[in-house]
């Protein structure tokens, strides 16, 4: 089976990268986006996000003409869905991009079309995801009725890649394919190894969206530990940084690192997905969540704590002549990705107390709108070092540069362990 055109749906932090690397390997990719600055950003030849050796490719793809924008969708083989899930504000999935992007895509369904989500998803979202198409194409047989004589293939394959590795671990990694039907899966397993060096692993549609759930799952359980870990050391008087480096000399323990929270479309996302499906069964899963979000109030209690610190020793000036730094709002190290992001929490709390905020952020140009208050502004790493108090929240490589220096300020709030 072989595929001469695809779509891919949604041209963000996965989809473009995953549209970029089909695009090198000769095959006529069509991207859709709602947003228009992404797809004339994208047929420059451009990118629009942070991602390690993506421009390369995109520039490449476009040239050569295997890659382009548009914001409506186009007849192709194959459709890959990589839109946003995020969740409610009963931690429930909400689908609705998914459903926006399926009554999108259906009018262009052809007979033999292969769709995959390869959005992280709910239990149960690529059956609704078929359903939705079914209901928009009446004429067309899917799998959930015609099982391995459907007009459609159906697939959900959850992408694994890490920010800031995406282009190597696209082709690297294994993939979990979850068809509909026996024929769905070795559709879908056809498709990606166009590129993929990796092992494409066969289960069904509903194993495979678990699988992703899981793995981010046991991360953020991970994580959580470490959390509390800190907070437990902060309380006894103990470097939380060197108990883990002790306890990690055992040869069967690995502790992750503490940080300001968890953040990103994943990891403090997936876990919900799970709790909202088995709410009670799933008791860890629960608490290493409410861990994990409640870590950014811990960190803000610091900060509080350093600015009433400042203010004692200067009974004569206001909050608001106090200069708080904030380094790295990023929800991770050394990108540009924001979603999700506790430190970006924490720079809007700390605005919020009436402070002048001075916010170092490497990989972004602009502060987001969420940040653009009077009191805040986006300053150079040299720059903030003479802030009254300073907090790191995110560990990006530039500020290693400034270890020392940190290490020497008055009132440092160190989430992340920069300085040991």
């Amino acid at each position: 089976m072989s595929f001469s055109s695809l779509s891919v749906i949604g041209l963000g932090y996965i989809g473009l990268p995953t549209a970029a690397v089909f695009a090198s390997r000769k095959v006529k990719v069509i991207g859709v986006d709602v947003s228009e600055k992404a797809v004339n950003t994208i047929n420059r030849g451009e990118i629009h996000i942070v991602e390690p050796d993506l421009d390369i490719v995109v520039h490449a793809a476009v040239t050569e003409g295997y890659l382009r924008a548009t914001r409506t969708p186009e007849p192709a083989d194959a459709f890959i869905m990589a839109v946003p899930t995020p969740f409610n504000d009963d931690y429930s999935a909400d689908l609705s991009y998914i459903k926006a992007a399926s009554e999108a895509i259906a009018p262009v369904l052809q007979k033999g079309n292969l769709v995959i989500l390869e959005s992280t998803s709910p239990v149960g979202a690529t059956e609704q995801m078929a359903a939705w198409l079914a209901a928009a194409r009446p004429d067309l047989t899917f799998p959930q009725t015609h099982g391995d004589d459907s007009d459609i293939r159906i697939a959900h394959c959850p992408e694994r890649v890490l920010p800031g590795h995406v282009m190597r671990e696209l082709i690297e990694n294994d993939r979990v394919i979850g068809g509909m039907t026996a024929r769905c899966s070795q559709a879908a397993v056809a498709l990606y190894k166009t590129f993929v060096q990796g092992e494409c692993v066969v289960t069904n549609a509903r194993t495979a969206e678990m699988a992703k759930l899981t793995e981010n799952s046991f991360r953020d359980v991970n994580i959580a530990f470490a959390n509390e870990l800190s907070m437990i050391c902060d309380t006894l008087d103990i470097n939380v940084w060197e108990l883990i480096a002790l306890a990690n000399r055992h040869p069967r323990v690995n502790i992750l690192q503490p940080g300001a929270g968890v953040g990103g479309h994943c990891i403090a996302v997936d876990p919900w997905f799970i709790v909202a499906s088995a709410p009670e069964q799933a008791r860890i899963i629960r608490m290493a969540r409410e861990v994990n979000d409640s870590k950014p109030e811990w960190v803000l209690h610091k900060v509080k704590a350093k600015l009433d610190a400042w203010h004692s020793a200067n009974p004569d000036k206001g909050r608001s002549q106090a200069t708080v730094a904030v380094l790295g709002v990023a929800f991770k190290p050394d990108i540009d990705d924001l979603r999700e992001s506790p430190a970006l929490e924490i720079a809007k709390e700390i605005a919020a107390l009436g402070v002048q905020v001075q916010v170092v952020e490497p990989n972004i140009h602009e502060l987001p709108a969420t940040l653009q208050a009077g009191n805040t502004q986006l300053v150079p790493l040299a720059q903030s070092l003479s802030a009254d108090i300073v907090c790191v929240l995110v560990k990006h490589k530039p500020f290693n540069d400034v270890v020392s220096t940190l290490a020497q300020h008055g009132a440092l709030v160190d989430a992340v362990g920069l300085t040991g």
